[in-house]
């Protein structure tokens, strides 16, 4: 079993994936496949309409935490900390549906996003706002118009 990191946050544990494939993705029974840091891909897609709007990480305790609450929470691997996406902004990302990938080693999560229906620390709705191109042999980004939904400065400033 992988075990919460903090046990009075939640009570769920996940089983240890299972050696026979066929049980793995055929079963009925979530064991995610973290990997070596502990952590699972998720991928996050607007409910209502498909569009992608994040990928992120989740440790045990946030997928706990996730199916407990409805809301997404995830790990942050530049915090090192556990995050309740949108908690400070305010566009909390209300889970509508969790798959996994056949071999439970990702996640998808079909989100309402509330608040400014943002869903990028840029304020923006994905993080998804730039296409790679290949313009004379050189690798570009160009930007697809997207503009923030909200003041990013106000809404992650730091108190005095």
């Amino acid at each position: 079993m992988v075990k919460q990191e903090d046990p009075a946050m939640s009570a769920l544990e996940f089983p240890k994936a299972p050696s026979d494939k066929k049980a793995l993705e055929e079963g009925t029974v979530l064991s995610p496949r973290f990997d070596a840091s502990g952590l699972v891909t998720v991928v996050v897609t607007d409910a209502a309409d498909g569009m992608l709007l994040m990928v992120a990480h989740m440790n045990a305790e946030a997928l706990a935490l996730t199916l407990e609450t409805g809301i997404a929470h995830y790990w942050s691997r530049s915090r090192n900390a556990l995050w309740k996406k949108g908690e400070t902004s305010g566009n909390l990302q209300t889970v509508v549906e969790m798959r996994t990938d056949c071999d439970q080693d990702a996640l998808w999560l079909r989100v309402k996003v509330l608040g400014h229906d943002a869903t990028c620390h840029t304020g923006r709705r994905s993080c998804f706002y730039r296409t790679v191109g290949l313009n004379d042999g050189k690798v570009t980004l160009v930007d697809d118009g997207s503009k923030p939904l909200f003041d990013t400065e106000q809404a992650y400033r730091k108190p005095l």
